[in-house]
């Protein structure tokens, strides 16, 4: 099993849990089609949110210097820079982790905005960290889209914590290749591709049946029209919650 450890530098921290595989705006769509989706919904949940402690209000007035971006807190205990400030200048809003992370030699952290979770007016920054031997922690960092003000509700993510080998990547030979070259996998697409226009014919037409069906799900089966089904294959990411083992005692 591969190790993710949080070291909480203060008495207090946000909220570690598992990525949710729900969206506000996915649940608003016509009959929830979204959720049909099955990459949108794993990667949703393809990693821990970390949650705001406090409701937080910035504003940005459009310039570049620490003062322009102006910041409320809402929880006493949160205030003074402890958890959100204008750390960076240019329109950046920085939060605090308050932990130090480590993970497995040759594995690191990509810290990102939760997946697919779209926030108005400013964007998250990703960040990949290499947690497996640096003795320091690292801040989650928004950049304003356009001067104006934003909010960040209490229990919101404002992070979002993946596991990544950073340096595997190196390793891979990207190559391009006509698809008749691989006549299996070119058969497999075909089949794919007739069983997609077919049954999109077929709703078009008001076919009784296909409509009955409403869409095709052999992705989220794991198994293609043709061909054997995937062994690897997910249809749901259950993460496990970061489990506390600090003692009550007194300082």
């Amino acid at each position: 099993m591969r190790q993710l450890t949080c070291y909480q530098i203060y008495k207090a921290a946000p909220r570690i849990v598992p990525g949710r595989s729900d969206r506000a705006w996915m649940d608003n769509t016509d009959q929830r089609f979204a959720y049909r989706c099955l990459p949108l919904t794993t990667a949703n949940s393809m990693g821990w949110d970390v949650l705001c402690p406090s409701g937080v209000r910035a504003e940005w007035n459009g310039g570049n210097n620490l003062g322009d971006i102006k910041v409320e807190v809402d929880e006493p205990a949160w205030r003074e820079g402890q958890l959100v400030s204008s750390h960076f200048g240019h329109g950046i809003l920085t939060f605090q982790l308050g932990y130090l992370f480590r993970t497995e030699p040759g594995i690191g952290i990509w810290a990102r905005g939760a997946p697919n979770l779209v926030k108005d007016g400013i964007a998250p920054l990703d960040g990949i960290i290499e947690t497996d031997w640096i003795p320091f922690t690292f801040t989650m960092n928004w950049l304003f889209t356009r001067p104006g003000a934003v909010e960040f509700k209490k229990d919101e993510p404002f992070c979002f914590l993946t596991m990544i080998g950073y340096r595997q990547l190196e390793n891979v030979e990207p190559e391009i290749l006509r698809l008749d070259d691989a006549p299996e996998i070119r058969d497999q697409f075909n089949a794919c591709r007739d069983s997609r226009n077919k049954f999109n014919a077929a709703l078009k037409e008001h076919d009784p049946e296909t409509a009955k069906e409403g869409w095709q799900k052999w992705y989220f089966r794991g198994e293609p029209p043709k061909g054997e089904p995937s062994p690897h294959h997910t249809s749901k990411i259950k993460l496990t919650a970061p489990k506390s083992k600090i003692s009550d005692r007194a300082d």
